[in-house]
């Protein structure tokens, strides 16, 4: 029986993927060992990992995750009175699937979509 999914992203630097999940999301570091290469995140009930692509060219990651959430509004204005920018296509609108969306490009052009039902 399947329980939990927990996404790999990749991430050309570990510093600056940290310093932008820590802070501008408010993410916190999951266990309290630091792995070469490898970086574990969490909040609230989710985890992200990022594994080490230093030759990777962020106009070509197509890296992507759909994070479901509750109270998006109040979220989306978290992020953005923290200064952190919206995808110009990823705007908080309603969609024709029932869901309200919005959408952020990490450091390293991950796109992180964040919906709740409507």
């Amino acid at each position: 029986m399947l329980k939990d999914i927990n996404p790999k992203l990749p991430m050309r630097n570990k510093t600056t993927t940290k310093d932008f999940y820590l802070n501008r999301l408010k993410f916190q570091e999951f266990g309290s060992t630091d792995y070469d290469g490898y970086l574990m995140l969490e909040k609230d009930n989710i985890q992200i990992h990022f594994f080490e692509f230093k030759a990777l060219d962020p106009k070509e990651n197509y890296g992507q995750v759909y994070i479901r959430v509750d109270g998006i509004e109040k979220f989306h204005q978290l992020l953005v009175d923290n200064g952190t920018s919206i995808h110009p296509n990823g705007g908080l609108q309603i969609k024709p699937w029932g869901q309200k969306e919005f959408s952020i490009l990490d450091p390293d052009n991950n796109l992180l979509t964040f919906g709740e039902p409507i």
